[in-house]
């Protein structure tokens, strides 16, 4: 459906961050807020931001054949 536009550094951070930012909701400030994390964390699951392909950015490692 969608190609992968977002390379394994990239989406480690994403996972990390959105985890990070969840875990807000829990412990810490326990702000709303943290809720967001759910983008960067789906974003990085899946492997496709769609910001990234607004801009034609891709942080994939390129495929030689």
């Amino acid at each position: 459906m969608f190609h992968k536009n977002e390379g394994g550094v990239d989406r480690a951070a994403r996972v990390l961050l959105g985890i990070a930012a969840l875990a807000m909701t829990q412990v810490g400030p326990q702000t709303p807020w943290g809720y967001l994390g759910i983008v960067p964390l789906l974003t990085g699951l899946a492997g496709n931001c769609p910001l990234y392909s607004v801009f034609g950015w891709n942080t994939c490692p390129l495929k030689r054949s």
